[in-house]
């Protein structure tokens, strides 16, 4: 992208998303079931489809700005490799990547030519997506165009509506942040404390949770609802403890000792081979990978605990949390023995009040008739 070419940022901006699509053959149908999955992406009620449509087709193409730091380009390649294209696609239909070193064609002074103007002409509006660490040790330790990694995040964030972290690194510090961190790295939200930050983590984080927030930004101009740590909640709202498939098998009692045993190969809980799902917050459980078909504790793997911070360095990925384990089939027995005790209290104390509320009614009945 050269510096004539990038002034044609602002003529592509200038069109709604839903010219966009109709002048690529996007039918209408199709464009109510993208509304439809992003509804339910985003844990919306049906009644939403309608709104979120009418959105969309009014929604201008933002200008988005991807800056890559201290990170593997693992972030990129989840997004970019995602099997479900429909959505994919028609989220990066609706944003005008501005930047992006890793995908575009432009490079040298072209490509940052495209970033400079892309924030000059949309200064206060565009996304800023980050991802990577920012290492703080010694400016050298990452640059860009001879810009250090710091320099280049403070000037893009100047001028940004809301920051998106991608990755644990960005939004935690990540594997280079992990002891003894010799580049001094540190998150996004380290050091950006005056705008909007969305921390979408995960190493790699899921491509669908990223799209997501792409679309409530679009679909409502605002960053959805965070958790404490800055995460979305509709993702990041449970553990995968909560929504993992073996959960039972923990209530039971029923671990996997070993990776080939008898209860590994029944599908028992892998908690004791250090599964850090009870204290891991995403969407994996639910949303999964390649298409829905799995994900890391479905193919016979813990839990790493990647969306948390600090995970690199919480204790061996194969050792159990220090969370007491035993008598946990007791536990469970009992809590089962107290509901039914409870019921059946409930259900006897019910049963109780109705014989004696009939005697009353009687007894008013028959001093009617005395009457």
């Amino acid at each position: 992208m050269t510096t004539d070419n990038s002034k044609n940022v602002s003529t592509i901006t200038d069109k709604t998303l839903g010219e966009i699509l109709r002048s690529r053959g996007i039918s209408r149908r199709s464009f109510l079931k993208f509304c439809a999955a992003t509804a339910s992406m985003m844990a919306l009620s049906p009644a939403m489809i309608p709104k979120i449509a009418n959105a969309l087709e009014k929604a201008k193409k933002p200008s988005v700005i991807w800056l890559s730091f201290q990170e593997c380009t693992g972030c990129t390649e989840s997004l970019t490799r995602a099997h479900s294209a429909t959505i994919e696609n028609l989220i990066f239909d609706s944003i005008s990547l501005d930047y992006h070193h890793t995908l575009q064609a432009a490079a040298g002074h072209g490509a940052e030519d495209a970033r400079e103007t892309a924030m000059k002409e949309n200064h206060g509006k565009y996304l800023l997506v980050v991802d990577g660490s920012i290492p703080m040790g010694n400016p050298g330790y990452s640059t860009i165009a001879g810009i250090s990694n710091y320099d280049m995040l403070m000037e893009a964030a100047d001028g940004a509506a809301a920051i998106i972290a991608v990755g644990t690194c960005a939004t935690y510090g990540g594997i280079p942040h992990a002891n003894p961190n010799p580049t001094g790295a540190v998150s996004v939200g380290d050091l950006i404390k005056d705008k909007p930050i969305i921390n979408v983590p995960g190493c790699p984080p899921i491509p669908v949770v990223i799209t997501g927030v792409l679309t409530h930004f679009l679909t409502f101009g605002t960053i959805p609802e965070l958790d404490h740590i800055g995460r979305p909640k509709v993702f990041y709202g449970q553990s995968i403890h909560d929504r993992c498939y073996r959960r039972p098998f923990y209530d039971k009692g029923l671990f996997a000792k070993t990776f080939d045993d008898e209860g590994a190969r029944k599908g028992w809980c892998l908690y004791e081979l250090g599964c850090k799902g009870p204290t891991t917050y995403n969407a994996c459980a639910t949303t999964k990978w390649n298409n829905g078909t799995s994900f890391p504790i479905e193919s016979g793997h813990p839990c790493l605990g990647c969306s948390e911070p600090d995970f690199w360095d919480g204790g061996g990925f194969y050792k159990a949390l220090s969370v007491p384990t035993r008598e946990i089939a007791t536990d469970a027995l009992y809590a089962g023995a107290a509901a039914v005790a409870a019921g059946a209290a409930l259900g006897f104390s019910g049963k109780n009040k109705s014989t004696k509320a009939k005697k009353a009614h009687q007894k008013v009945n028959l001093e009617d008739l005395e009457k």
